[in-house]
């Protein structure tokens, strides 16, 4: 991942978005999180949005990264919190009621500390699927 100083401002560069952002804690705990499903779990990068617009009633929101698979539906939500906010029913909440929207089969919640992945009422709190597992799932 690069990272610079510009303006005064640190920034990293979202491969996704093709562009600098402001470096804040979400943003690298999304940034290591996005990275490592690409690197080490094998979710095709090409198949993963970062901060999908949707809305809620009249409410414009944005998810922080929704995955897509091969038939370029949605897969999975991703929630992230920067590492001092812990993983709570407010958090779970918030990604709720984007997946009413969405729809999805799963849920990421992450803070960079703890991962929760949720399928349906099934939690695992502490490892991350691959995603061919993902597919095979559906």
């Amino acid at each position: 991942m690069r990272t610079r100083v510009y303006s005064g401002k640190e920034q990293i560069f979202c491969a996704w978005r093709h562009r600098w952002v402001r470096l804040t804690p979400e943003e690298w705990v999304r940034q290591q999180l996005l990275h490592r499903l690409v690197e080490q779990l094998d979710y095709p990068a090409s198949l993963i949005a970062v901060e999908t617009a949707i809305t809620v009633g009249e409410t414009k929101k944005r998810c922080d990264a929704v995955v897509y698979d091969t038939a370029m539906q949605p897969l999975v939500l991703i929630e992230c919190k920067a590492e001092t906010v812990p993983i709570t029913q407010k958090t779970l909440d918030q990604a709720i009621t984007y997946n009413r929207k969405l729809n999805v089969p799963y849920v990421l919640l992450s803070n960079g500390v703890q991962n929760v992945f949720i399928h349906g009422t099934n939690t695992n709190p502490s490892g991350l699927p691959r995603y061919a597992d993902l597919l095979r799932r559906e």
